[in-house]
């Protein structure tokens, strides 16, 4: 086990100026056009493929060959900076390849991850679908049914997923559907869905108030066959966990929610990355705007805004780091990643609103990007477990008691 540092090693802080670079030179001149647009940056996100910044290898080397769980956030971090709907573009794809870890035998994930980004000359993209219309911090509500069919050794997949980031357009859904219904949530599991698989087709796109760049829409499934082997874990496995939750011994954790407790600490990487460019950039306005005679800044009720902005920022970066770290080297004892999402969503929401603030009038209007900024950081109170889910998860954390 590593010990936890605040000191990057000089590998990763060569990685955050090559993805800070990127940002620079692609994503932040290209994000208000594909933001208006409200549609998939497949330039931009082709431009990170030729780098390897989209890619598989990039993502296994970040996850796999790092002890210390801080270069995924970090890398991330920086992307954000650049711009939230760009950097959910390309990074959309990690949360089907996280799906699929976290369900999926060595084998499946040798096969399906690869496919899941293709590479510079065929771009793929994947798709994690677990919230449903009428279900989305409730897993215990989905309804999509997976029945498996002995005689072709399939299984036929029938429902509707909704928010889906990729959705419909991916070349690779990982989808969670409900095996056993008198099981809640626990009588979930996750398949693979493969390219062109019949039954299969996207359903609403949503026009979204942020990150307008990143595809989101409903996927449809209508009698989709699966081949057995694409039943994330095996048959094996997943009858056998069945069977321990039935007896009433303890099972392991519902599909959706491990995939999501692996990824919190990214998603609260991502809100840092927005609050930091909102901070940055009121910071240099608060400096050369002048008013009264003299730059803003001058004045403690902007200094003061933007002392507090950057002390939020330098604190929730140091709870992602902790939970990223807890992740790789131990497990969350009182809901540490839960703790990062929950603190850096909040903390992107008030930075954002607070830069609109120090410009005035400007910050209000599409030709100053705070606004944009401010739009985008509201998912992070959103997506992947709500402010009210993740205060749930602690709450139970440090009580151990069931909190309703």
């Amino acid at each position: 086990m590593s010990e936890f540092s605040l000191e990057l090693s000089e590998e990763q802080e060569q990685l955050r100026d090559w993805v800070h670079q990127f940002s620079v030179d692609v994503v932040r001149p290209a994000a208000e056009e594909w933001d208006e647009r409200e549609e998939f940056p497949y330039p931009i996100v082709q431009q990170a493929a030729e780098i390897g910044l989209y890619s598989w290898d990039f993502l296994a080397q970040g996850m796999l060959g790092d002890k210390t769980g801080l270069t995924i956030p970090v890398a991330i971090e920086e992307l954000f900076w650049g711009d939230a709907g760009i950097g959910m573009a390309i990074m959309g794809s990690a949360l089907a390849a996280a799906g699929i870890a976290a369900s999926g035998t060595q084998e499946q994930v040798m096969e399906w991850v690869p496919q899941c980004y293709g590479d510079a000359a065929d771009l793929k993209l994947g798709a994690f679908c677990a919230s449903e219309p009428d279900a989305g911090s409730d897993v215990g509500g989905y309804r999509l049914r997976a029945v498996y069919d002995e005689a072709t050794d399939e299984w036929v997949l029938n429902g509707t997923k909704a928010w889906i980031t990729n959705g419909g357009i991916a070349d690779i859904h990982v989808v969670v559907g409900v095996v056993d219904p008198e099981l809640g949530s626990k009588g979930h599991a996750s398949f693979i869905v493969p390219p062109g698989t019949p039954g299969l087709s996207q359903g609403q796109k949503y026009r979204k108030h942020g990150i307008r760049a990143s595809h989101t829409a409903e996927v449809v499934l209508d009698e989709v066959r699966v081949p057995g082997r694409c039943l994330l874990g095996g048959k094996e496995k997943l009858d056998e966990r069945l069977a321990r939750v039935r007896r009433g011994e303890k099972g392991n954790a519902q599909a959706a929610m491990q995939t999501f407790e692996a990824t919190r600490p990214a998603v609260g990487a991502q809100a840092i990355g927005v609050a930091r460019a909102a901070y940055e950039y009121s910071l240099e306005y608060a400096k050369e705007r002048h008013a009264f005679g003299r730059p803003i800044i001058a004045n403690q009720g902007i200094a003061f805004m933007l002392a507090d902005m950057a002390t939020e920022i330098d604190a929730s970066r140091m709870l992602v780091w902790r939970a990223a770290w807890l992740a790789k080297n131990g497990e969350f004892r009182n809901a540490e990643g839960s703790m990062a999402k929950l603190k850096a969503g909040r903390t992107a929401t008030w930075v954002t609103e607070r830069a609109i603030q120090i410009l005035g009038g400007y910050g209000y209007t599409r030709e100053y990007p705070v606004e944009r900024w401010h739009r985008d950081a509201k998912i992070h109170d959103i997506f992947e477990g709500t402010e009210q889910i993740q205060q749930l998860v602690i709450s139970r954390a440090i009580s151990g008691m069931r909190i309703e």
